[in-house]
C-alpha cells in the first residue's frame, strides 16, 4: 500500500483516528498510542501480550518455594558474614549469585516478570533477619548497648544490599 492511495485507515482500537501505521504482527492498522516499539517493529498490545505469555512459564508453587529457598541461604549467607567482616563486600555478590542459581535449579529455570523480584525481597528479608534479631536481643537484655552494637550491624546490611541486587539482576537475565 503507497502513501498516496485514497483509503483512508483507521486505528481498530480508536475508529476516529487515522493511520498509517500498521502492526507489523497481524497487519492492523494501529494509532501511535497503541503501538508498541519491538525491536522487529511497532505491534499492537493485543500482540505484544500474546508474546508475553509465551515467555511467562512459571507455576504458582514456584513463588513459595522460590521465597524460601531464598531466605533460609541470604539467612546462612549473612551468619558467616558476620564472621568474615569487611570481605564481605567481596563475597556478598557472590553469595547473590549462588541464591540465584539455586533458586533457578530449585525452580526448573522457570521464569516471569516477577519472579526476581519476589526472590530479591527474599534474599534481602533472610539477609536482615539474623542481624535484626540480635539487634534487638542486644536491646532489650544488654545495659552496654553502644557502637560496637551498631557496627555489628554494618556488614550484615551491607551483604543483603549486595547480594539482594546481584540477585535480582542474575534473575532478571540483565548483564553489566
Amino acid at each position: 500500500m503507497s502513501l498516496n492511495s485514497d483509503t483512508h485507515l483507521y486505528c481498530y482500537n480508536h475508529p476516529k483516528r487515522e493511520t498509517h501505521l500498521r502492526c507489523n504482527r497481524c497487519e492492523r492498522p494501529i494509532c501511535p498510542s497503541c503501538a508498541v516499539l519491538t525491536p522487529t517493529g511497532y505491534r499492537c498490545k493485543e500482540c505484544v501480550r500474546g508474546q508475553q505469555k509465551v515467555f511467562d512459564t512459571a507455576k504458582w508453587w514456584d513463588y513459595p518455594v522460590a521465597v524460601i529457598v531464598a531466605v533460609v541461604l541470604s539467612a546462612i549467607g549473612s551468619y558467616f558474614v558476620s564472621l568474615i567482616g569487611f570481605f564481605t563486600i567481596f563475597l556478598a555478590p557472590l553469595a547473590g549469585m549462588g541464591i540465584a542459581e539455586v533458586v533457578r535449579f530449585v525452580v526448573r529455570r522457570r521464569r516471569s516478570r516477577n519472579l526476581p523480584t519476589f526472590v530479591a525481597a527474599a534474599v534481602f528479608v533472610g539477609g536482615i533477619a539474623l542481624v535484626l534479631f540480635r539487634f534487638v536481643l542486644a536491646l532489650l537484655f544488654s545495659s552496654q548497648f553502644g557502637l560496637n552494637s551498631l557496627l555489628g550491624i554494618l556488614w550484615p546490611v551491607v551483604y543483603a544490599v549486595l547480594a539482594t541486587s546481584t540477585a535480582f539482576y542474575r534473575l532478571k537475565g540483565i548483564t553489566i
